[in-house]
């Protein structure tokens, strides 16, 4: 039995084990439980394995073919071969040739060479030369019409997608859940410290114009509520039923660079969201976060994070967690030096830990911070509520899909951010 037969069999037996669990669930006219579904998905993608074997067994069983039959045309002992395809000659076999051997065997010279040798013999010790034969035609195999019709590419599974920027931001902010399509929370706006200290009483008369009472000060706190409102990032991509069924890696590779896109998208949104239509507002676009001038204040990059971070202490009253900057500006700290470019690096080096800070704070690289801005602060003032987690569906309900064995693969998700606290951050501009 060829190969390639051995594999049909093969494959169609683990697709009736696949549509034996199927069809028992449809007899008891329920859906599949996730054992049956897992053994369901199990069989039908070993099939579809089976299948793409089979469909390169087909091609190899092809080229064995058309080797077998220019052996024939070669004449050289009848055109058998082994099963690793190498010649076997039978002793006797008459030599048929119509091309390149007709040419060789039938030529002048190859007679003229083979003369000498009685019985068509050669011994192995014998030196044998011939004028030069000429042809009509040269096999090549570099051409597609010559030999190099018997090359099959050699499939070595790689898949080298194009690169992705890495993703930092989720990591350092506060994520959360939520079960609502808006989310709430109140921000203090005003602090009013009237803390003193308070002298005893000395009249029990009262009011303010019996003298002093040891009244104590009254201190104001003010209060608003703000709202966060949850949206959608979504992509989708169209594909067919075939190539979903023939190839079984690509469902996996489109899922997971539709998440990666989502991923994206998200981090875009949560550093420079405008906040109009289905944005969200993002750090650097929210209402009431620091601003530096690095230039108008005539400090160089160190300096101007160093006074960003007393201004996320003094004015937003937390601690810098974070140095967000651009992979730009990264590499401007990473090769500051002493006495400009000759002396040794302030920094690290080139042989330095990998956890890189500035003034004792991390530094962490992200391209969705604009080149020439730095961003300080404390990230854990900024929140991300997960109102539906990143998620991918199919379906051919999508236009005349239907009728085409089309179907649209959508990935989404629905998030909801804010800053709790925007003094806790200072944008710095150089």
């Amino acid at each position: 039995m060829l190969k390639s037969e051995a594999l049909r069999e093969q494959a169609n037996h683990e697709l009736g084990q696949a549509k034996a669990v199927a069809e028992k669930a449809q007899a008891d006219n329920r859906e599949m439980t996730a054992e049956e579904f897992g053994t369901y998905r199990k069989h039908f993608e070993a099939a579809a394995q089976l299948n793409e074997q089979r469909k390169t067994a087909i091609n190899d069983e092809g080229v064995l073919s058309q080797a077998k039959a220019l052996a024939d045309e070669l004449g050289i002992g009848g055109g058998d071969l082994d099963a690793q395809g190498q010649v076997t000659t039978t002793p006797g076999a008459p030599l048929r040739g119509k091309s390149l051997g007709a040419e060789v065997i039938a030529s002048a010279e190859f007679k003229a060479m083979m003369s000498q040798f009685s019985g068509g013999r050669v011994p192995e010790t014998s030196k044998v030369h011939s004028a030069p034969i000429g042809f009509k035609a040269l096999i090549t195999g570099a051409a597609d019409a010559s030999a190099g019709v018997f090359l099959t590419p050699e499939q070595t599974g790689i898949l080298e997608m194009l690169g992705r920027r890495p993703l930092t931001i989720r990591d350092l902010i506060s994520v959360r859940r939520t079960a609502s399509d808006a989310v709430e929370f109140v921000r203090q706006v005003s602090h009013t410290n009237a803390a003193a200290p308070v002298p005893e009483a000395t009249t029990a008369a009262a009011g303010a114009a019996a003298g002093p009472g040891g009244y104590k000060p009254e201190g104001a706190w003010t209060f608003e509520r703000a709202t966060a409102t949850v949206k959608t990032i979504a992509e989708w991509v169209p594909a067919t039923k075939r190539a979903l069924a023939d190839v079984a890696q690509l469902e996996g590779l489109i899922n997971d660079e539709l998440i990666a896109d989502l991923a994206e998208a998200e981090e875009l949104q949560v550093l420079a969201g405008d906040g109009t239509g289905e944005n969200l507002t993002g750090i650097f676009n929210t209402s009431g976060i620091q601003a530096l001038d690095a230039g108008a204040a005539t400090l160089d990059v160190f300096a101007a994070i160093r006074r960003a971070q007393r201004l996320v202490r003094t004015n937003g009253r937390s601690v810098a967690n974070a140095v967000l900057l651009n992979p730009v500006e990264a590499e401007i700290i990473d090769n500051a030096r002493e006495n400009g470019t000759t002396g040794a690096f302030l920094g690290g080096g080139p042989f330095g830990a990998v956890q890189r800070t500035v003034w004792g704070v991390p530094i962490v690289e992200s391209e969705g911070v604009p080149e020439g801005s730095a961003l300080i602060g404390d990230f854990s003032k900024a929140v991300l509520w997960d109102r539906e987690q990143a998620n991918v569906t199919f379906t051919d309900s999508h236009s005349d899909f239907f009728v085409r064995n089309l179907v649209a693969i959508l990935a989404e998700e629905r998030v909801a951010f804010a800053v709790t606290r925007p003094s806790a951050f200072v944008e710095v501009t150089f």
